[in-house]
């Protein structure tokens, strides 16, 4: 299974139950340190997050994901806030974060794997993402990581923006 299918089916699995425990479900990455497997899961909402909110989601994910048997072998969840460089995965965050600076990282197989840019949002099933005066189309099912690249006014800006969409 690829990362983006792998991503999809965690979030199948969890995302009704972080929800209903009133988060949000930000990102679900998979990510390899120092010969460790890490399930990272990002939450947040508009009063931020903390480190019991981070413990209960854990809490009550962990058994779904062993029942789920979706994880390989073996592996550490963690459960943070998505922090300054908040991961971009669902179609509404690409299309919310236009004009935000991003980063997008390919699966492999392609000419350019890496963009570094301001989101432009969506066109179908397409980020556009302008890169140095150019605008690119990239399919979303072939972006293996995505996050958003911002400074500390920005990271403030965005704090606002999210407390008033919410």
């Amino acid at each position: 299974m690829n990362a983006v299918d792998f991503r999809h089916r965690v979030r199948e699995l969890i995302q009704s139950t972080v929800e209903r425990l009133g988060y949000d479900l930000v990102a679900v990455e998979w990510v390899k340190e120092s010969n460790r497997q890490i399930l990272r899961v990002s939450i947040d909402r508009p009063t931020g997050i903390s480190a019991d909110d981070c413990a209960l989601v854990s809490e009550h994910v962990s058994p779904l994901l062993e029942e789920g048997d979706v994880v390989p072998g073996r592996y550490h969840l963690e459960v943070s806030s998505p922090g300054i460089e908040r991961p971009v995965q669902r179609r509404r965050d690409f299309e919310r974060f236009s004009g935000f600076r991003a980063k997008l990282r390919l699966v492999e197989g392609h000419p350019r794997r890496r963009y570094t840019g301001t989101l432009a949002g969506l066109d179908g099933d397409e980020v556009l993402i302008d890169v140095d005066g150019t605008r690119h189309h990239v399919f979303l099912d072939t972006i293996d990581r995505a996050h958003l690249v911002l400074d500390l006014d920005e990271y403030k800006r965005l704090a606002e923006v999210h407390h008033d969409d919410q």
